[in-house]
């Protein structure tokens, strides 16, 4: 911002506005602080989550595969979303990668989301798992749905998770 013509500025700059370091602080650097992981790396557990890079990508690659989804009614769009999304990333960071888009369709096919006619027990099941989940208040049921898929199933190509179904 410019400054009004009658505020007078300086020639010289003042020597002491030059930039300073801090000083050296002597020993080494400790993991001390309550956050840090030290020992075996990430904690594994109940309700820890698969820890993967760059996860929020998948929320963007779902965003594009909505046009092949096959909702029925009683189902959100919103809802599928979040609690595949889960499974997506789960995959993902099983390979310890960012979620690619074969990680979404895997996601997608095991719960028939790209079936014309799924099965009505398999629609209902669904109603069940997805209700709900895309509410922030939701998390530990959008969890149990990542949770509900087994490593084996997670492993398989997209065309392959579509003949497999809904895990039991």
């Amino acid at each position: 911002m410019g400054a009004p013509s009658f505020v007078p500025t300086p020639t010289l700059r003042p020597t002491d506005a030059a930039y300073r370091s801090p000083r050296r602080r002597l020993g080494s650097w400790t993991a001390d602080r309550p956050g840090e992981i030290v020992g075996d790396g990430q904690p594994i557990g109940e309700r820890l989550g698969n820890q993967g890079p760059d996860q929020g990508y998948a929320i963007l690659l779902a965003r594009t595969l909505v046009p092949r989804l096959r909702l029925t009614s009683g189902e959100h769009l919103d809802d599928v979303i979040v609690g595949c999304v889960g499974v997506a990333l789960k995959r993902a960071a099983l390979f310890g990668r960012a979620p690619i888009l074969a990680d979404l369709e895997v996601a997608f096919g095991l719960f028939g989301f790209f079936e014309d006619t799924p099965s009505a027990a398999l629609t209902e099941k669904r109603r069940g798992l997805f209700a709900g989940v895309a509410h922030h208040h939701h998390y530990a049921a959008a969890r149990s749905i990542a949770d509900l898929v087994p490593e084996d199933l997670l492993r398989l190509t997209p065309a392959d998770s579509a003949s497999q179904g809904l895990p039991a």
